[in-house]
């Protein structure tokens, strides 16, 4: 994900040397070398004197407690503290880097790797408009804006839009499958049941008719798309199923803060 906004952030033309990338991966640290940033292995190579306008975390929740004591300084000191870590909330980053430090938490997800993205962000109550315009300005680099004032709703952000490619991947696993069950060739309905839900993705962002109204308007009485619909939203289909696995996910989110 990190790698995917650095990308982003060039493309709208941030200077790469005004980046640093710290990382202990070789190859993520090679990459940014490769694009013109300064690539340093750990936080304690970060130059004496060095101050960021900006800290993004973009580490796993479960490590995250081990990396903040190496950006305290720099909070303190009033670097805009922006974390990617899901389920991390904001208490933690205000105990360790005092509570009138500016901190920002955000839900990204995957597609943000094409620039289609989708970024849900929370601020603390030092989080100033300025610093909303340039966790704007990074985020949409990457894709689609948005804020909750409540951080109890970035759970059921997570499980919606941060876990929600997964689902979409799995999605169209499953209707590559079912094409294949229903006689056609593996590698025609790969590419059917890719560009089918790429298409109509593309179709609901676009459209000013509501979701309900496009499917409606694919839906013939009677017809094929009536017959395939009519097992999707049984008692028990698609919608229950969806509600679960979004409970799930939002669940696992409570459970990781």
């Amino acid at each position: 994900m990190g790698r995917a906004m650095l990308g982003g952030w060039i493309e709208e033309g941030i200077k790469p040397n005004s980046v640093v990338v710290v990382d202990p991966g070789t190859e993520n640290l090679a990459k940014a070398s490769a694009l013109g940033c300064r690539a340093l292995s750990s936080p304690l190579l970060i130059e004496e004197g060095f101050q960021p306008d900006v800290i993004l975390l973009a580490v796993k929740p479960q490590v995250i407690s081990d990396v903040l004591e190496s950006y305290q300084g720099y909070a303190e000191k009033g670097a805009l503290v922006i974390s990617i870590a899901a389920g991390t909330r904001i208490p933690l980053f205000e105990e360790c880097f005092g509570k009138s430090s500016a901190i920002i938490r955000t839900m990204p997800n995957t597609p943000a790797a094409v620039r289609r993205g989708m970024m849900v962000s929370c601020a603390n109550a030092h989080v100033t408009a300025a610093h909303k315009s340039i966790c704007d300005q990074l985020m949409q680099a990457i894709g689609t804006t948005a804020w909750v004032d409540d951080e109890a709703h970035m759970d059921a952000v997570t499980g919606l839009s941060g876990s929600g490619p997964a689902y979409v991947f799995y999605m169209i696993q499953a209707m590559t499958e079912a094409g294949v069950a229903a006689g056609l060739p593996v590698e025609l309905s790969k590419l059917l049941a890719k560009t089918t839900v790429a298409g109509a993705g593309e179709l609901a962002l676009q459209s000013e008719e509501e979701i309900e109204q496009l499917r409606k308007n694919v839906t013939s009485p009677n017809g094929t798309t009536a017959a395939g619909l009519e097992v999707l939203m049984s008692k028990d289909g698609l919608g229950k199923l969806m509600k679960n696995t979004v409970a799930a996910a939002t669940t696992r989110s409570v459970e990781l803060g």
